[in-house]
């Protein structure tokens, strides 16, 4: 179960389908930092977005000048309200195109971090929840699922998103 439910916010999916030619052309090249954030016992962080369907891992764009790993600490905190004790641990660079033509997500593992108070509502994230890897949401999105496989089951690395 979440731990957190959030009232959706609808958001323009043809709105959003507009912007990204702009920002196709503005970037040429897309960075995603997302993570999968582990708790004590092996449950699984995963986001449910207001803007469309299925559950993931949190994450979002790097933006200019920042890091990745600064920001993976920034995104889980706009999302889950997460702070990074420690330093994250890279597990993929993944190619994305489906979603952009240059489009790239680095995933880290994340184990060490601390939630200090409970998540707060937010027109983005409609849910959020730790998930045991035998109870994930039936809509899990399925590149979610890959890198789990991989995570924990030793599945081949893949590099496609």
């Amino acid at each position: 179960m979440p731990n957190a439910s959030l009232r959706p916010v609808r958001v323009n999916r043809l709105a959003l389908k507009l912007m990204q030619p702009y920002w196709r052309l503005r970037r040429g090249l897309t960075l995603g930092a997302q993570g999968a954030v582990i708790d004590a016992d092996e449950r699984v962080l995963l986001v449910r977005h207001s803007y469309r369907p299925g559950w993931f891992f949190p994450g979002g764009g790097v933006e200019w000048g920042e890091t990745l790993e600064r920001a993976l600490a920034r995104e889980l905190a706009e999302e889950a309200d997460l702070e990074l004790t420690g330093r994250p641990q890279l597990h993929g660079i993944f190619s994305n195109f489906r979603r952009f033509p240059g489009d790239h997500v680095a995933l880290f593992v994340v184990r060490q971090w601390r939630r200090p108070e409970a998540p707060n509502a937010s027109a983005e994230i409609a849910e959020v929840g730790f998930f045991p890897l035998d109870g994930l949401p039936a809509a899990t999105d399925a590149a979610t699922r890959r890198r789990m496989a991989e995570i924990f089951d030793g599945a081949t690395l893949g590099q496609n998103w």
